[in-house]
């Protein structure tokens, strides 16, 4: 048994979806998957929501005291006023997968469905309807197959109960001694000591121990001789001396002393899990915690609901536990032990670690699960992606909005750029991914939708490379066509097909104009800093060192002059000397590109007139199309159906 699918209506942020004929529409449905799915998103992206809304439907191992407030009904997005808060939300659970041995639980409750092969199959709907009047709030825990269903009974409500990790969890806290010990609950509630009573070891070892100590106090050994040290009688005898003195002969009351009384459950109350070693830190304890609750997931007879909800798994964990943690939970509790987890995240660690079809992303209002029932990826993506989706380019699940580059220079100078002209990456929440290639259309695909059509509504830009050669490229290859052998209607198709398949569902294509980023910049109003930029890169390759010497870089402002000087006297023209700054200097001598790339940036940086550099790059032609992808990336809203 898993739980599918979960529906709200006027839940917290979850509002209600309108269709033809003002019927009310959930709004928000999540299909999960019957292993390991992980919330990813944003902060306030609803991802505690959807929790939060599962636990009032299925309640909490540790028998948390759950129920809805006044907080829990939607109050539409820019609405201050109280009467528009929604007087009533309704939260719907439903389980499948159940075998009859689960089935049998709830079988006043069951509906049958079909498969696509027409076999029957059990599913149980559990639903809760919370209304208000004023600020006081009433609800109900139904099930059926009907919109009306019956009450769930206490005894089979208590079967799907849910195991729960709240977000800064205090591990150390849950797992010492005490009545309302974690530790204990999880104890209690395990098969190895919920069936045996007091013929349970622990109880016979207690009775023993209590035994001996009933005998110390009275100056016994255990078999029956004095004891050498008769302290302990005398401490006893005292204090019953005492009580003579406080109650009549008739009442006649004596004390003893015991460890406790020989119970299992008062025996487990005062166990505590520690780690061998006396000093471990945060993260430690959290994971012995999990550790602890998986006893519970994980028992063999149990015939309840296996589930764990995990808020902010990260939390107290450095990236490589984080990777370890995951990867077992992803494979030996969710594959091997059949247990569904529903875990919530904002570590790009995990996000690149998961595969992609056990990942939702949340958004505004809505959730995006990259199954490929739902995704326009195709098979060979997913395993692509999850072999070259890595930690940074994972942060786009997180983003505002997305710059997809296809390299180290792009990924280096589109964030300067960015910043210069008031659109600083960072302040916009929106991320740049290095694909390291031009797989733009595996990427592109992660924003599209099968169903709908619409994306996921993020704005993201796709940055590539003309790569039509300059007509300055026949002294290398006579044999290749260059760009001005091209007609105006060939490079427009050329350019439409380049951005036909990217383009929809908010991804847009922009193009360099001509050739490649670098030459286009060599073309435009910042070729002296690029050259200077890569004339730095090239001492530094030269001289093995990182920085350069003041002089150095003098030296370097004096040569540009003189070779400027020079390329207008002999009458080069703007591509002729884009050629010589790119292919020639750069490519030719093997320069890096990366290693320009920073040069450039840091060079731009340092330039102490920012307004008038800000004039210059907006006025680029050249740059045009670097500044419109990072102007659409940092919108924060998708062009129509684009």
């Amino acid at each position: 048994m898993f739980l599918s699918e979960l529906k709200i209506w006027n839940f917290r942020k979850f509002g209600i979806k309108e269709v033809e004929g003002k019927t009310e529409e959930p709004g928000l449905v999540i299909l999960f998957n019957e292993g390991l799915n992980l919330l990813v998103g944003e902060n306030d992206s609803g991802k505690t929501s959807i929790l939060d809304a599962i636990k009032l439907i299925v309640l909490t191992q540790s028998k948390e005291y759950i129920r809805p407030d006044y907080e829990d009904f939607h109050l539409p997005l820019g609405k201050t006023d109280e009467k528009d808060r929604a007087t009533l939300f309704r939260i719907e659970c439903i389980f499948r997968g159940l075998e009859d041995k689960e089935a049998k639980n709830f079988l006043e409750w069951l509906g049958i469905e079909k498969d696509i092969k027409g076999n029957p199959l059990y599913f149980l709907r559990v639903f809760l309807v919370a209304k208000r009047k004023g600020k006081n709030v009433f609800h109900d825990v139904k099930a059926g197959v009907d919109e009306e269903g019956s009450d769930l009974n206490s005894e089979a409500r208590d079967l799907l109960r849910a195991t729960y990790l709240k977000p800064l969890r205090d591990a150390e806290v849950e797992l010492m001694p005490g009545r309302r010990s974690r530790l204990a609950q999880i104890l209690v509630s395990h098969e190895l000591f919920d069936s045996q009573g007091t013929d349970h070891a622990l109880v016979r070892i207690f009775k023993d121990a209590n035994e001996q100590i009933k005998n110390y106090f009275k100056g016994l050994e255990r078999d029956g001789t004095e004891v050498s040290d008769k302290s302990g009688k005398d401490i006893l005898d005292e204090i019953n001396s005492y009580l003579n003195e406080f109650f009549t002969t008739e009442e006649n009351k004596q004390a003893k002393f015991s460890i406790t009384d020989p119970e299992l459950k008062n025996i487990l109350e005062k166990l505590e899990l520690k780690f061998t070693e006396t000093k471990v830190g945060l993260g430690s304890l959290n994971r012995l915690f999990m550790a602890s609750e998986l006893l519970l997931l994980k028992r063999g007879t149990y015939t309840g609901l296996r589930l764990a909800l995990i808020e902010e798994i990260e939390a107290h964990l450095h990236p490589q536990a984080q990777l370890r943690l995951i990867e077992y939970l992803q494979d030996e509790v969710a594959i091997k032990s059949g247990v569904q987890l529903i875990i919530s995240s904002h570590s790009p660690n995990l996000a690149s670690k998961v595969k992609l079809n056990n990942l939702i992303i949340c958004k505004g209002s809505n959730v995006f699960p990259m199954g490929d029932t739902f995704t326009l990826l195709e098979k060979g993506d997913y395993g692509f992606l999850e072999r070259f989706l890595d930690t940074t380019k994972a942060n786009l699940f997180f983003a505002k909005g997305v710059i997809l580059v296809e390299g180290d220079a792009e990924n280096l100078i589109i964030p300067t750029l960015a910043k210069i002209i008031g659109r600083d990456l960072s302040k916009y929440g929106t991320s740049i991914v290095n694909i390291g290639g031009t797989a733009f259309l595996r990427y592109s695909r992660i924003f599209k939708r099968e169903n709908d059509g619409l994306g996921l509504g993020i704005p993201v830009s796709c940055i590539t490379d003309n790569d039509m050669r300059p007509v300055e490229y026949k002294n290398i290859d006579p044999s290749v066509k260059t760009i001005n052998e091209y007609t105006a209607q060939e490079l427009e198709e050329y350019r439409r097909s380049r951005a036909e398949d990217l383009n929809g569902q908010g991804v847009i294509t922009f193009i360099s104009p001509n050739w490649t980023l670098e030459y286009d910049i060599c073309l435009g109003g910042l070729r002296k800093e690029f050259y200077i930029a890569v004339l730095r890169a090239e001492k530094i390759k030269n001289s093995n060192k990182i920085g350069l010497t003041e002089e150095k870089k003098k030296d370097i402002d004096e040569r540009v002059v003189t070779d400027f000087s020079k390329w207008e006297k002999d009458g080069l023209t703007l591509s002729q000397m884009a050629f010589e700054i790119y292919y020639e200097t750069m490519v030719e001598k093997e320069i890096s590109k990366a290693i320009v790339a920073q040069c450039f940036a840091d060079l731009l940086i340092s330039i102490e007139d920012k307004e008038t550099l800000k004039d210059r790059i907006l006025k680029d032609e050249k740059c045009k199309y670097l500044i419109d992808a990072i102007n659409y990336a940092t919108s924060l809203s998708v062009k129509g159906n684009d």
